[in-house]
C-alpha cells in the first residue's frame, strides 16, 4: 500500500520501518529533521509537509505524543482531512482521549476520508521487534483493509468495538500497567526492608499467580534500579489523565486508578518524569524513607 506516516517519534521512527520492510511505499514526515534522516535510511521517503506526506497516500498512519498535536495535524490548515483524498483511510495509533477519536470520526465522515483509532501497547521495545498489541475502535470494514499493515507492526491485533473504543481499552491497559508497576514497587520495598532478597522474591513471584509481564521484563532492572526509558513516567501521567477523564465520561468510579495516577504524578513532580514508568519505585521508596 501506499502509507502516510506523519509522528516519527521512539515509536513512529520504528514503526514505519517495518511497514518499509514488508514493501509498503511509506512517506513520512515529523517536525524533527533527524527523524526524517533515520525513515530515509530504512527505505522510506522523507514528506516536507503534513500534506505531502498524505499526498497519494492509501492509508495514512498518524502517531503523536497527545491530543493537541492529533487535532493540529488532523484537523488542522494543511492536515490530513484537508490534504487526503476521499477515500482514504486513516489510522490514528496516538494515545488519545476517546471524545477527540469521536471528534476526528466525525469530522473526517464529512470529508468521506475513513478514520480507525488504533492505539498500541508495547512501548519502544515492541514498536521496535514489531510485536505491538494493537487495539482498534472504527468499523470493521475498514479494520480489514489495514490489518495487512497492522500485522507487520504487531503480534496482538483486535477490534474492540466502535469508534473510540480502542481508546477506551488503551486506558484500561495503562491503569492496568500503572497498578501493576505500584504493587511491584511496594513488593520490593517489603522484601529489601526485611532483609529479603528482592530479586530471589521477585523470581518466585513470577512463577506463581503473582505472573505478570512486568515481572517477566522489569523484575531485574527494577532491583537494580535501572530506569533507562522505554515509556516514560511523563507519557503514563498523560495517559493516567486520560483514563481518569474517561471514567468521568463514563460515570463510573476507579478509586485505585485515581490512587495510581497520583502516585505518577509524584513521580514526576519529583523530577522523574524522563523516566522509565518502572520508577515509580521511587516514589515508594520515598515514602517509605528509603530514598
Amino acid at each position: 500500500m501506499n502509507v502516510g506516516f506523519v509522528g516519527l517519534g521512539i515509536m513512529g521512527t520504528p514503526m514505519a520501518a517495518h511497514l518499509v520492510a514488508a514493501g509498503h511505499t511509506v512517506s513520512g514526515y515529523d517536525v524533527v529533521p533527524e527523524s526524517l534522516d533515520k525513515l530515509t535510511a530504512s527505505g522510506g521517503r522523507a514528506a516536507s509537509s503534513v500534506a505531502d506526506a498524505v499526498e497519494g497516500a492509501e492509508v495514512v498512519i498518524t502517531m503523536l505524543p497527545n491530543h493537541p498535536q492529533v487535532e493540529h495535524v488532523v484537523l488542522g490548515q494543511g492536515g490530513v482531512l484537508e490534504s487526503a483524498k476521499p477515500g482514504t483511510l486513516l489510522a490514528d495509533m496516538s494515545t488519545i482521549r476517546p471524545e477527540t477519536s469521536l471528534e476526528v470520526a466525525k469530522a473526517a465522515q464529512e470529508k468521506g476520508i475513513r478514520v480507525l483509532d488504533a492505539p498500541v501497547s508495547g512501548g519502544e521495545a515492541g514498536a521496535k521487534q514489531a510485536a505491538l498489541s494493537i487495539m482498534v475502535g472504527g468499523e470493521q470494514a475498514d479494520f480489514e483493509v489495514v490489518l495487512p499493515l497492522f500485522e507487520a507492526l504487531g503480534k496482538t491485533i483486535v477490534h474492540v468495538g466502535p469508534h473510540g473504543a480502542g481508546q477506551v481499552v488503551k486506558a484500561a491497559n495503562q491503569l492496568v500497567v500503572g497498578g501493576i508497576y505500584a504493587l511491584v514497587s511496594e513488593a520490593i520495598v517489603l522484601m529489601e526492608g526485611s532483609g529479603v532478597d528482592a530479586g530471589t522474591g521477585l523470581d518466585v513471584l513470577a512463577g506463581g499467580l503473582a505472573a505478570n509481564r512486568i515481572l517477566d521484563l522489569k523484575r531485574e532492572s527494577m532491583v537494580q534500579r535501572r530506569f533507562e526509558p522505554g515509556f516514560r513516567i511523563d507519557l503514563h501521567h498523560k495517559d493516567m489523565s486520560i483514563a481518569i477523564a474517561a471514567a468521568r465520561q463514563a460515570e463510573v468510579s476507579l478509586p485505585m486508578t485515581g490512587l495510581v495516577a497520583q502516585l505518577i504524578a509524584s513521580a514526576r513532580a519529583m523530577g522523574h518524569g524522563s523516566l522509565d514508568h518502572s520508577a515509580l519505585l521511587k516514589v515508594t521508596e520515598q515514602l517509605s524513607g528509603r530514598a
